[in-house]
């Protein structure tokens, strides 16, 4: 069952998601400022091809991970992306672009919808139009696991911490990132950044030694969570910094209007939330339902 809250949520991020696509350049046409007829949209065109275009990560689990031994995906964002295809009546295919890629639009057509656990900032909101989240998770640090002198956020200043880089995990180290609707208590100040391709690559230097390359790194709970299940000798902080609402994107760029298609995976995604498939989902990957704005045990 969808909180009241979150549904607040999902309410208010729909509206905005929603008057974004509305207004964003490629949804009139360059005649009379009429939006194009259905078969000249973004959405016409996928259900055309019979094929939804994901993009995501192959190397962040447990969102997204490729075993190339087997030759299949498997994660929270891959189960989620595969049921909007399938609810679309499409089979689903994933591309791996990088994440600045990803985040920064004009796509070129090159994919057709990000289900990689983005958050939504004002600047994404930018070149991207959001669905409602379909999950909330929790940002977390992780130091070495036989560190003693690092307890608090506040012991990280001066040292040097791993984190994606062009991510919402960096803009909060740098005291930056903005999240609609939502507080950030920024704890962190003064720390040696250090930017990586992806999260997992951080938590792999960090795993080398107590400060040998890095103090700490800084990621999704879930994902430092599944580092240290595989056996990497890191530890996490207690509490969690914050959470972050994550949804689906699209890009405003598109040259076919992006609107409809944005609507139809929004209307999905609210119908996902209340059949319980978003929390069975999350409980199957994370132990706990983290479909909620806060995330309760499993």
């Amino acid at each position: 069952m969808v909180t009241s809250r979150v549904k607040r949520f999902l309410a208010l991020v729909g509206v905005v998601g929603l008057v974004a696509a509305g207004c964003g350049k490629s949804n009139t046409t360059s005649g009379g400022g009429q939006s194009p007829g259905p078969a000249n949209t973004l959405l016409a065109h996928i259900m055309q091809s019979g094929e939804l275009r994901v993009s995501t990560d192959p190397k962040y689990p447990p969102q997204s991970s490729f075993d190339a031994v087997t030759n299949t995906w498997k994660g929270f964002d891959i189960d989620v992306a595969t049921e909007i295809a399938k609810r679309m009546g499409l089979q689903v295919k994933f591309e791996t672009p990088a994440w600045d890629a990803i985040t920064a639009g004009n796509w070129q057509g090159r994919w057709d919808l990000s289900v990689g656990s983005m958050t939504i900032t004002p600047d994404r909101a930018k070149v991207l139009d959001f669905t409602p989240p379909y999950y909330f998770t929790p940002a977390g640090l992780a130091v070495f696991k036989t560190n003693t002198s690092i307890k608090t956020p506040a012991d990280l200043t001066g040292k040097k911490v791993g984190v994606c880089g062009d991510c919402t995990y960096e803009q909060y180290l740098r005291g930056t990132l903005r999240i609609p609707n939502y507080h950030i208590d920024f704890q962190v100040h003064g720390a040696q950044i250090v930017t990586y391709d992806t999260d997992s690559t951080a938590i792999q230097d960090l795993s080398l030694g107590d400060c040998v390359r890095l103090c700490a790194a800084f990621s999704a709970v879930p994902t430092l969570q599944a580092a240290i299940k595989a056996g990497k000798p890191i530890k996490l902080f207690s509490h969690p910094l914050y959470f972050e609402p994550l949804a689906a994107a699209v890009d405003k760029e598109s040259s076919l209007s992006p609107t409809s298609f944005v609507k139809r995976v929004s209307a999905i995604i609210g119908r996902m939330h209340e059949d319980g498939t978003l929390s069975r989902l999350s409980k199957k990957w994370y132990g706990a339902d983290l479909s909620q704005q806060f995330g309760t045990n499993g």
